[in-house]
């Protein structure tokens, strides 16, 4: 990212502390056109959201960037009303997220983290205890098959996994493009033996998985995911399990990120669990910091971002762009 800035001499980067305070960087809020924000609203304090509160004291801002796929900590419509954009960098992670997901799979199938945990604690055991599963010839269902679902049918057929996929935002000749059979919803839950989430996070997708989505689960699947939290119950999966419907999950997702240690999913051998982790590599980050500044940069050359969220926004922005900037 430093980089990229110091190709343009004419835009100033600003670092601000995030255990200070909005009001005691007034003039450099008031003096800035672009705004970068963390997409980890559980490790950022709510007065640094990109939301009213925070656009009243930023009458100069043009845009605002997060810094992964998701966007908690911007109020889209606030910034769409003062005609702000707002952009994300979606796809950046996309191919950590998909490894980590296939490590999740493998994890559970192969019972890894139950095998190390018994033997850290030592004790008297049978190799049969832990018996394991192939992932060759099991059928795999993405709900969702965007920039991180595409990436895991790639790595699954590698594995010999059957890929099915149900995607309301895609039509069935794109899901085939991308590896997996177009199905409904219904017919995945029935025949996945691997149930894996890759939607976003949006009003019509909370509480997608609930009591009655993972009862309509083929017995014994196992439930993985690494979208978002609140797409699945957490309460209807500790169910789940318990009852022996489904046989196990891998989750690097939560409702509050880190969960509480007494949190009962935490209790159970045949769940592995992650701390949002899936996207946190190296050479994810590395991608996210450029194509964060490289959109930004794009933006206020006053050029259309590719990874804009609120289009609708453009023709305000356009007008407050030339008032601001004199061009």
């Amino acid at each position: 990212m430093q980089q990229r800035y110091a190709d343009r001499p004419d835009i100033a980067l600003t670092t601000l502390p995030v255990a200070s305070a909005p009001e005691d960087h007034a003039d450099t809020l008031r003096q800035a056109h672009a705004y970068q924000v963390s997409s980890a609203k559980d490790e950022t304090p709510a007065r640094w959201f990109a939301d009213a509160t925070l656009l009243a004291h930023t009458p100069n801002l043009l845009c605002v960037s997060t810094s992964g796929s998701g966007y908690d900590t911007v109020d889209v419509e606030a910034c769409t009303r003062a005609g702000v954009l707002v952009m994300n960098q979606a796809g950046a992670n996309a191919r950590s997220v998909a490894e980590h997901t296939l490590g999740l799979m493998l994890g559970i199938n192969k019972r890894l983290a139950e095998s190390d945990h018994r033997l850290r604690r030592g004790g008297v055991f049978s190799r049969e205890d832990l018996m394991g599963r192939e992932l060759h010839g099991k059928t795999l269902g993405l709900v969702g098959i965007g920039h991180i679902g595409r990436r895991v049918a790639e790595l699954a057929r590698a594995f010999g996994l059957h890929v099915i996929a149900h995607d309301p935002l895609l039509d069935d000749e794109t899901i085939h493009q991308r590896g997996a059979l177009p199905v409904t919803l219904p017919v995945l839950l029935a025949e996945s033996d691997i149930v894996s989430l890759h939607c976003p996070r949006q009003a019509d997708t909370l509480d997608l998985f609930d009591a009655h989505a993972f009862a309509a689960m083929k017995p014994g699947a196992l439930f993985i995911t690494t979208a978002r939290g609140g797409i699945h119950s957490e309460a209807a999966l500790t169910a789940a399990l318990e009852s022996g419907h489904l046989a196990g999950a891998g989750i690097d997702v939560w409702d509050v990120e880190p969960p509480p240690r007494d949190h009962p999913l935490l209790r159970m051998p045949n769940v592995m669990a992650t701390y949002h982790t899936a996207g946190v590599t190296h050479e994810a980050r590395r991608n996210i910091a450029t194509w964060a500044a490289e959109q930004l940069i794009a933006t206020l050359d006053g050029q259309v971002p590719p990874r804009l969220l609120n289009p609708e926004a453009w023709p305000r922005y356009a007008e407050r762009y030339r008032r601001i900037l004199g061009l």
